[in-house]
């Protein structure tokens, strides 16, 4: 029986067990989810040599303080994260990022803080064990959904592994998070409800990420973008990305968690291959969109594709 665990020392802000999502959920109102910046959660577990899918620990600003019970393990942090490992001797040795290091029982992991961006994920060899709910374990806190009881992990909780003992793994990338200098999206299906002098502020002017962002939706404050049609509409399907205007004029960009429909009029949504960095913003931060087509979205998603499976071919 396997009975390795992590006990939860500090829990951080919010620290979560994500994989890759649930599909073909919508219909019945269950969002996608999964991890908010899908390229790191890759690397972090092709570092370990999980599967594609297996579960992480995703964490937000400050991460957990993590003391493994039983067993050994080889564990990877993606992001831009500072983290040091305590071990059972109390030595300190300084983390690093796109690094695997070996752990074994009482040694600890502390995940100090996210540096200038939002998310990092931690995976372990054989990942986490998770509860999964419609062919996924990710925690959704809005739904209560997903492992954990669909909450994010307190104090004194256990993480538990899916296997013990594990034959360490010695792997490591040099990898760089670029920042963009636009997210670019597409026109949304209400962009002709939204004045000219809107449409034009919107693409010209700058906006800023506020504190009300989390993994449903990323508030925005600029320029008022003002509807000259209706403020709003019969509730419609939403879609991860998608930038809703509500009668205040400020956007709000729907994310991982976000609710599967909506009445606001929809002017843009982000393309997929920015929502890595997207997600990575943090408060104050600003965006200025640009207007691509859907054609050039595919296109740059495809590259994006590419991108991540070559940064993987690197790691053996």
């Amino acid at each position: 029986m396997n009975n390795a665990f992590f006990e939860i020392l500090r829990s951080g802000i919010n620290s979560t067990l994500q994989d890759e999502g649930r599909f073909n959920q919508y219909h019945i109102g269950i969002p996608f989810s999964g991890a908010m910046d899908k390229r790191n959660y890759l690397i972090s577990n092709h570092l370990v040599g999980n599967k594609k899918n297996a579960a992480s620990l995703e964490f937000a600003y400050q991460g957990p303080l993590l003391k493994l019970k039983f067993g050994k393990v080889s564990f990877a942090i993606a992001g831009n994260v500072k983290f040091n490992v305590i071990r059972k001797n109390s030595s300190i040795e300084q983390g690093v990022c796109y690094k695997t290091f070996n752990l074994y029982q009482d040694d600890q992991i502390d995940i100090i803080s996210t540096h200038k961006s939002v998310y990092g994920y931690l995976s372990i060899q054989k990942g986490f064990k998770g509860d999964y709910f419609w062919g996924s374990c990710s925690i959704n806190t809005k739904s209560e959904i997903g492992s954990n009881n669909g909450k994010k992990f307190s104090v004194n909780e256990r993480i538990y592994l899916n296997q013990a003992e594990n034959d360490f793994c010695s792997n490591k990338i040099n990898y760089i998070n670029s920042k963009i200098e636009f997210i670019r999206v597409i026109k949304g299906t209400n962009f002709d409800y939204f004045s000219d002098k809107s449409k034009e502020d919107f693409f010209s002017k700058k906006f800023s990420v506020t504190k009300l962002t989390d993994r449903m939706g990323m508030r925005l404050k600029g320029p008022k973008i003002k509807n000259i049609v209706d403020t709003n509409i019969k509730s419609e399907g939403l879609i991860k990305g998608v930038i809703q205007v509500p009668p205040d004029g400020d956007p709000i960009i729907m994310l991982s968690d976000h609710g599967t429909i909506g009445g606001y009029p929809k002017i843009g949504v982000v393309i997929s291959a920015d929502y890595d960095k997207l997600i990575q913003l943090t408060a104050s931060d600003t965006i200025k969109f640009k207007q691509v087509e859907i054609s050039e979205a595919e296109n740059l998603f495809q590259f994006y594709d590419l991108e991540t499976k070559n940064i993987l071919n690197q790691i053996k």
